[in-house]
């Protein structure tokens, strides 16, 4: 039997509790790509003269420390749903009350209020990311940075063609139902929740927001032998900047 996007919710907040003094181990291969997304992040920075920073789903505080440590002339804020995450982050010398209790559904930031908006790793874990997405674009005044999975660079290169053709012939959405026995999502001890996702799901939207976007391939599959295929099918982690000029 399925479960209601309330109980799928509160599943996940209970995997993030549970598991928040072992985050930064469960993530570290995850970590790296938006580690490599946060070097690449920090010089933008300077060049559109932001002065605040908003990370959305800021768990324990990785990329709000690294900016704090990089740029102290920031004014930092991160939303994020798990009080034991922000304990964790506080814990680790991040100030307290730089994080607050929030979801990113439903930012408690007025229009255009923050230069910049991250969100690190957490796209594939709502039930509706464009939800998410325009938030992240209504509270941005800048620019809005989302590192995140790519579901079609994910599995053998053979997988990965079979996934490509089903969203092409537009039965992804019925494959994933059948495979998740009707859930939409999945759950894994390393990740929890999880739903099927790709960031070139969300380039559409993004680019309803700004016409131009920047997109860098973070970590790499095994290449599939057909060039045309691109990043869609051989970046499995991927940052979309989207910045207004």
């Amino acid at each position: 039997m399925s479960r209601s996007p309330t109980d799928a919710v509160e599943l996940q907040r209970q995997y993030y509790e549970r598991t928040a003094h072992a985050y930064g181990a469960l993530h570290e291969g995850e970590d790296s790509a938006h580690d490599r997304a946060l070097q690449i992040i920090l010089p933008l920075l300077g060049s559109l003269g932001a002065s605040s920073v908003l990370d959305v789903g800021a768990g324990t505080g990785r990329a709000l420390r690294f900016l704090a440590a990089h740029k102290p002339e920031l004014s930092l804020h991160g939303i994020e749903p798990v009080a034991g995450m922000i304990e964790r982050a506080e814990a680790a010398g991040l100030a307290r009350g730089t994080i607050r209790v929030g979801s990113g559904e439903a930012l408690p930031f007025a229009d255009a209020s923050i230069d910049v908006v991250t969100a690190f790793g957490i796209l594939h874990h709502v039930r509706e990311p464009s939800v998410v997405i325009r938030e992240l674009t209504r509270v941005a005044r800048k620019a809005v940075f989302i590192s995140d999975s790519n579901r079609f660079a994910q599995g053998s290169p053979l997988a990965r063609y079979v996934k490509l053709s089903l969203h092409a012939l537009g039965l992804w959405p019925a494959f994933d139902f059948v495979r998740t026995k009707g859930r939409g999502y999945m759950v894994s001890e390393g990740d929890g929740l999880f739903y099927s996702y790709s960031v070139f799901d969300s380039l559409k939207l993004l680019r309803s927001w700004v016409p131009e976007l920047m997109l860098v391939e973070l970590q790499s599959a095994e290449r599939t032998a057909g060039a045309w295929a691109g990043p869609l099918c051989n970046a499995s982690s991927v940052l979309v900047g989207a910045i207004k000029r």
